[in-house]
C-alpha cells in the first residue's frame, strides 16, 4: 500500500472563491476519509477567519485512500496575498487540479496559479466547477474550450453520455458531486508517480513545507519525503538550522494527526520535532536522519525549496494592554511558524509603548493576522496605518515616521498589475487610472465572451488603500486582478503628520502623493474630529506637511454650567465662578501641550478602517 508507485501527490489551485474547499469536501466524502457524521462544509478550513470570510488562508494537507492508491492532497488559498502558501505546496507535489468557476470563467489568479504550476513542472488537470448552475450547453462548452486553450490541448469527448473531455478538462460540481469520481480516476491515471532524487535514494531526506506548534509535541513539521524512511524515536538533523532532534512522532494528516511510526519516500506527512524555540527551525529546511558527522558535505544534501518571501506592507502593532507585550511577542513567534512570510522586529513608540513592526505580503495578509492575534491568542492591539517601503538616498525606509522632512528625491515600489474583466466594464475601470496613479495601460481581448485583459503599472501604496473595493464596485464584482512586484520609481510624495493639541500623534504619520495631500489632510482631520472624545479643554487637530499646516479642525471643550445652581442675586458670584473655570481650562490646556497624546484603541481602529 505504501509503494511509491501507488502514491499521487497533488494540489487544488484556482482563483479565490471558485470552489476549492467544496471540491476538497467531496473528495473527503467519496474516499471516506472523514466520517459522514463528522462532515461539515469547508472541512479543511480550520481557522475561524477562514470560516467567517469563506476563503482559504492556510494550505491544508490530507491523506486519502481510493482503491489501491494513496492520494495526498493539499488545498491552497486563492487570494494573491497568499500566493507564497501556494508556491510552497507546489514544491511538495507532482500534479495540480486547476479549477475554474464556470459562472465566472478564467480570472486573474487562474492565470497566475496556472503559470506557477507550469513553471514547477507539474501535471495540470483542468476542471470547470459548478456545472449544475449552467443550463446553456453553449456557454458550458465555451468555458471548457477557454480552459483547454490555456492548458494547451484540444478538448475531445470521451463518451457522449458522460460528456467528459480529454486533456484533463473535467465538468464537475463540487456541490452535487457530479464528475468527482471521474476526476479522482484522472488524478490516478494522469499525475505521475512521486519524483525520485538522483544519487542515494536510500538517504532519508524530507522538505519542510509548513510548520505549526503543539504544546506537548513542540514544533511539528509538515514534510514531503523525497528519499529513504523516517522512523519515530530516530535521531534527525535540520541542515539549514544545524540542529539535532529526536523524532517524537511521525504520521499522516487524516486530516487530524494520525501517528503511524514511519514515513517513506514519496509520502506527505508530519514529524514532531520536540523543539520549542521557533527561531531554530524554518520552512524550506531539509530534514535528514543521518547525523552530519557521518556525512561529507552535508550542506549539499539540502533540497531546493523556494525563495524567501519579501514583505511589502508594514504595520506596527502595540498591545492595548502594555502588560501583554511578552504575550504578543510569543504570539508572533507562533504565527511565524506556519507563516514564514511574516517578518517582525521590536518597535517602540513614545505614546503607544513597546510593540513590533511587522511585514506582510499584502493588506489582506495584515487583516487576517490582526484577527488571529485577537481570536487565537486573546490579544487586542493598536496598529499604525499600513505602509510600504520607500527608497531615500539608497536607504530602505519602511516606517513613514523615519522619513526625513527635507526629501529631495523619494522612490516608491511599483507593481505590474493584471485585471481581467468583461469588456462592458472597461470604460469604468480605465477611469480608475487617475485615482490610483495607473500608467502604461494596455488592453487585450482574452478568449471568448468579450473578456478583456488590462495590464498596467501602479504604485504598491495604491493597491493597499481601497483599490480592491473600488475595482469590485465599478465592475459590479466581475473584475479580478493579480499583481507582482516591479521596480522602484521616482515619485512626488510628501510626509503628512497629525498634531492634536500641538503634539504629534504616533501611528498616524503617512506618506501621500502631493496631488492628493490637501484632500487626504482634510479627510483625516475631519474624521478625527468625528471620532475623538472631547476633553475639558479645546483641542486643535492639524495636518502638517513640509512645515505647513494643510488642514485644521477644532474640537471644542466640554462645557459645564458651573453657575447653573445660582438664581438671581448679585451677578458677581457667577462671574467669579466663570473666571475660575476659565483659569482651570487654561491650566489644563497648558499642561496638555507637548505632552503625550493618548488616543483610545477603538479610535485608532476607526481611523485605520
Amino acid at each position: 500500500m505504501n509503494n511509491s508507485g501507488n502514491i499521487r501527490n497533488f494540489v487544488i489551485i484556482s482563483h479565490i472563491d471558485h470552489g476549492k474547499s467544496t471540491l476538497a469536501d467531496r473528495f473527503l466524502e467519496i474516499t471516506k476519509t472523514v466520517d459522514a457524521r463528522q462532515m461539515k462544509a469547508q472541512f479543511l478550513d480550520s481557522l475561524e477567519s477562514e470560516r467567517e470570510r469563506g476563503i482559504t488562508i492556510k494550505m491544508a494537507p490530507v491523506r486519502m485512500v481510493y482503491g489501491d492508491y494513496i492520494l495526498n492532497m493539499i488545498d491552497t488559498p486563492g487570494h494573491s496575498d497568499f500566493s507564497y502558501e501556494v508556491s510552497r505546496a507546489l514544491v511538495a507535489v507532482e500534479g495540480a487540479i486547476l479549477l475554474v468557476d464556470i459562472t465566472q470563467g478564467i480570472q486573474a489568479q487562474t492565470l497566475a496559479k496556472f503559470y506557477s504550476a507550469k513553471k514547477a513542472g507539474l501535471k495540470i488537470i483542468g476542471a470547470v466547477n459548478k456545472v449544475d448552475l449552467i443550463s446553456d450547453e453553449g456557454q458550458l462548452n465555451r468555458r471548457v474550450k477557454d480552459l483547454a486553450d490555456l492548458i494547451g490541448c484540444e478538448p475531445k469527448e470521451i463518451h457522449p453520455t458522460h460528456k467528459q473531455v480529454m486533456c484533463g478538462i473535467h465538468k464537475i460540481s463540487g456541490k452535487t458531486g457530479q464528475g468527482i469520481e471521474e476526476l479522482l480516476k484522472a488524478i490516478i491515471k494522469e499525475i505521475p508517480n512521486p519524483k525520485k532524487l538522483s544519487g542515494n535514494e536510500n538517504l532519508a531526506r524530507a522538505l519542510i513545507f509548513d510548520l505549526f506548534y503543539d504544546d506537548h509535541k513542540g514544533i511539528i513539521a509538515s514534510v514531503r519525503v523525497f528519499g529513504g524512511e523516517f522512523n519515530v524515536n530516530e535521531e534527525a538533523y535540520l541542515i539549514a538550522a544545524d540542529e539535532k532532534f529526536k523524532m517524537k512522532e511521525v504520521g499522516y494528516f487524516l486530516p487530524q494527526l494520525k501517528p503511524i511510526g514511519k514515513l517513506s519516500a514519496g509520502e506527505i506527512g508530519y514529524i514532531a520535532t520536540g523543539l520549542k524555540n521557533p527561531d531554530r527551525i524554518k520552512i524550506g529546511d531539509t530534514i535528514i536522519t543521518n547525523h552530519k558527522s557521518q556525512i561529507t558535505n552535508h550542506k549539499s544534501l539540502a533540497l531546493s525549496g523556494y525563495d524567501e518571501p519579501k514583505p511589502v506592507v508594514f504595520v506596527s502593532f502595540y498591545p492595548e494592554n502594555s502588560n501583554q507585550y511578552d504575550d504578543l511577542k510569543k504570539a508572533f513567534g507562533r504565527l511565524k511558524l506556519n507563516d514564514s512570510s511574516l517578518k517582525f522586529e521590536a518597535d517602540f513608540n513614545e505614546v503607544l509603548g513597546r510593540g513590533f513592526k511587522v511585514g506582510f505580503l499584502g493588506k489582506l495578509h495584515f487583516e487576517i493576522t490582526a484577527e488571529r492575534l485577537e481570536k487565537e491568542f486573546d490579544i487586542k492591539t493598536i496598529n499604525s496605518f499600513p505602509s510600504v517601503a520607500y527608497k531615500v538616498n539608497n536607504l530602505i525606509i519602511d516606517n513613514p515616521a523615519d522619513l526625513p522632512d527635507d526629501i529631495k528625491e523619494i522612490l516608491e515600489p511599483m507593481i505590474n498589475l493584471e485585471i481581467i474583466s468583461p469588456g462592458g466594464h472597461l470604460g469604468d475601470i480605465l477611469q480608475l487610472k487617475e485615482i490610483f496613479r495607473m500608467e502604461n495601460i494596455t488592453t487585450n481581448n482574452l478568449g471568448a465572451e468579450g473578456i478583456i485583459l488590462i495590464t498596467a503599472k501602479m504604485p504598491l501604496a495604491e493597491l493597499i488603500s481601497n483599490f480592491d473595493d473600488r475595482l469590485k464596485s465599478v465592475s459590479e464584482g466581475f473584475a479580478s486582478f493579480n499583481y507582482e512586484l516591479a521596480n522602484y520609481q521616482k515619485a512626488e510624495l510628501e510626509k503628512m503628520e497629525i498634531l492634536i493639541a500641538n503634539a504629534p500623534v504616533a501611528g498616524l504619520v503617512r506618506i501621500v502623493p502631493k496631488k492628493r495631500l490637501e484632500y487626504e489632510a482634510r479627510k483625516m482631520v475631519e474624521k478625527l474630529k468625528d471620532v475623538l472624545p472631547r476633553q475639558q479643554f479645546t483641542q486643535a487637530i492639524q495636518a502638517v506637511a513640509g512645515g505647513r499646516i494643510i488642514a485644521r479642525e477644532t474640537i471644542s471643550a466640554m462645557k459645564k454650567d458651573v453657575a447653573g445652581y445660582l438664581y438671581g442675586g448679585d451677578r458677581s458670584r457667577k462671574m467669579k465662578l466663570w473666571k475660575k473655570q476659565k483659569k482651570g481650562k487654561k491650566k489644563l490646556l497648558s499642561r496638555s501641550l507637548g505632552t503625550q497624546v493618548r488616543i483610545p484603541a477603538e479610535v485608532f481602529k476607526k481611523i485605520i478602517q
